[in-house]
């Protein structure tokens, strides 16, 4: 059953760029169907240099009701919103936001609690074990505080950028009280190993780390959502890791973000 567009349909939307491998519109459509939700989810593909002229117009669509926001805009969209909640302003990125009826736009971030609650969904829950988590940026940095207050033993950030890893771990160790450090991209002995790079999405993609180094048993999650497996957990696989694709981050996102929105959304295994 499609969705059923009329002169009331409220407006939801999925902003970044590139687009061309998002799964939210889809997810959402599918949702409003079966609640039978007046309301339809589309990509707008905006590029960064163009976020602040869409955010313009956004503002004066008077049945936008809430968007997605991914990769460039997690950062940068902070300046647009007129509220951030906690978990949004720990992370310093968001990536939904709700606009209410009073024309105030609300952000969150999905990133950090749908990552673990993705991997305790799937048996691999991070309390108690050493992580290493590769990629600072806005998911990172979201995934950092989560995976932290879920009680891991000790978190390593590694990131190209080393002034972002240490700001992060830092701030990570103060907030949450994990033993929390930068340090390089190297997965031997390591419990869990988390990719929130972009790395794999493309062909020619550098790995995030050496898939030699890592050690048989070792979980390894990768949240790039295409190509199915990625060359990371391909080899993963090959050397005798426990692996996790993107999926089940993306519903443990979803739940969140959806419940934030005012959908009850309740995927398979929640």
């Amino acid at each position: 059953m499609e969705p059923y567009i009329s002169g009331t349909t409220r407006l939801y939307g999925l902003v970044g760029a590139p687009l061309s491998t998002a799964k939210s519109p889809r997810l959402l459509n599918q949702l409003f169907v079966e609640q039978g939700a007046d309301a339809v989810c589309v990509p707008f593909c905006v590029k960064a240099d163009d976020l602040s002229a869409f955010v313009t117009g956004a503002r004066a669509i008077g049945n936008l009701s809430g968007m997605l926001v991914t990769m460039p805009h997690k950062q940068r969209m902070l300046s647009f919103v007129d509220e951030l909640t906690s978990t949004a302003r720990q992370a310093g990125a968001l990536n939904v936001i709700r606009c209410q009826a009073d024309g105030r736009w609300v952000g969150t971030i999905s990133d950090g609690v749908g990552c673990v609650l993705g991997m305790q969904w799937e048996g691999h829950h991070p309390a108690n074990k050493s992580v290493l988590l590769v990629g600072a940026g806005g998911a990172g940095r979201a995934i950092a505080f989560a995976v932290a207050s879920a009680g891991a033993s000790k978190l390593t950030i590694s990131d190209v950028d080393e002034h972002r890893a240490n700001d992060l771990a830092a701030s990570v160790a103060a907030e949450t009280g994990c033993a929390t450090r930068s340090g390089p991209a190297d997965p031997h002995g390591f419990e869990v190993v988390i990719n929130a790079t972009p790395l794999g999405m493309n062909t020619n993609d550098a790995m995030p780390v050496d898939p030699q180094r890592l050690e048989p048993g070792t979980i390894v999650v990768d949240i790039v959502n295409a190509p199915e497996p990625t060359p990371l957990l391909r080899a993963a696989q090959a050397r005798g890791c426990r692996t996790q694709d993107g999926g089940p981050m993306h519903q443990g996102q979803a739940l969140y973000a959806l419940r934030f929105l005012g959908f009850d959304y309740r995927p398979n295994g929640a």
